[in-house]
């Protein structure tokens, strides 16, 4: 028989049963009966109170039955009131919480490295997919350009940026320059430009053009053209790196090859991913999205658990573990949390710019 009451005035009895049953549809996988319910809940009721109460949570949209079991799994609501009012988190300790310390801190000192090392780590220790944003106010700066000349009116550009990042680039230019030429531009731009944003350089040498066209040299004019092929115009949008994607392969929830395919999909196009870690920006701790409530329908069978990262109390990126609604919650959120602090914790000890 349906009832009215409300998910505020779930007795005791209803709640516990309720956490009894998420937790074992998370470890098992399987619609859960009255019986084994009544064997793992410990309450001295029989099967047919607990068929009772079990009816109940089920008119109130936390449960539903699959038409091939008696059994009974947990909805999207069900999930919700569960992480919300049920969980009992499992926070890691001990040795694993210096492993997760140990593992960021020895990550390369830029802040893509870092990312990556933490994406990494949320991936290996949940066994489903750790997503990381780059640090957005990251600035690289430059320290050292050298060009060498390729064939075919070609340059490859080498950039040396915070100290320790390497980024190579082949350019297009309008004519073939000797390698001292090349040596000249590089020279006067890393000169002029040591330490400066290189998101920064292309705009000031362009308006350094309007001022001296009429009266620039070749080095000038030389060194312009090598700067328009090789800085970015502008600093891109937020990027995120993500590890253990093929780990959500394996996953019975995800055995549907649509959905897998569909999931896929938002990590290619990337943007509604970087969305939803970005509603997660300035959350006060993890923020969770189950199922449908991500609003977005090909990450339906998902659930995202996010949370900032912070250096002085300032968040500058967010990271983040996507798996299937069947997730271990009570593992998974306590993770996020404590990778967030950590991250926040070594980008500041590194000092890297964020």
């Amino acid at each position: 028989m349906a009832t009215s009451r409300s998910t505020s005035n779930l007795d005791e009895r209803a709640r516990h049963l309720l956490r009894v049953l998420v937790g074992r549809y998370i470890r098992e996988g399987q619609p859960v009966g009255s019986r084994t319910l009544s064997r793992d809940s410990g309450l001295e009721v029989s099967p047919a109170t607990i068929r009772n109460i079990m009816a109940d949570l089920e008119d109130l949209g936390f449960l539903n039955s699959p038409h091939t079991s008696a059994g009974r799994v947990p909805t999207i609501k069900g999930y919700r009131f569960f992480v919300d009012t049920l969980i009992k988190l499992k926070p890691p300790k001990g040795a694993d919480l210096l492993m997760f310390e140990h593992e960021l801190n020895d990550a390369a000192g830029d802040p893509k490295a870092l990312a990556l090392s933490a994406s990494t780590l949320l991936s290996d220790i949940t066994k489903l997919a750790g997503v990381v944003t780059v640090p957005r106010h990251s600035h690289p700066s430059l320290r050292q350009i050298e060009f060498l000349p390729l064939s075919g009116k070609r340059v490859l550009a080498i950039l040396v940026v915070n100290d320790s990042e390497v980024q190579n680039k082949v350019l297009e230019v309008k004519r073939d320059y000797t390698q001292d030429e090349l040596t000249e531009a590089a020279n006067y731009l890393t000169e002029q430009f040591r330490g400066r944003d290189i998101y920064q350089v292309r705009h000031r040498l362009l308006n350094e053009l309007k001022r001296t066209r009429e009266s620039m040299d070749r080095l000038m004019a030389r060194a312009i053209e090598m700067a328009e092929a090789v800085f970015p115009e502008s600093m891109p949008d937020s990027q995120y790196v993500l590890a253990g994607q093929t780990n959500l392969m394996g996953l019975e929830e995800l055995a549907d090859l649509e959905k897998l395919r569909g999931l896929f999909e938002a990590f290619n196009r990337r943007r509604d991913i970087l969305h939803l870690l970005d509603r997660s920006l300035h959350a006060d701790g993890v923020r969770i999205f189950i199922g449908q409530e991500s609003g977005y329908e090909l990450l339906d069978s998902c659930s995202i658990v996010a949370a900032p990262y912070a250096t002085d109390d300032d968040a500058v990126g967010v990271l983040g573990v996507i798996g299937p609604t069947r997730m271990a919650y009570e593992r998974v959120i306590p993770i996020v949390d404590i990778t967030a602090k950590l991250l926040g914790r070594a980008l500041k000890s590194q000092n890297l710019p964020a």
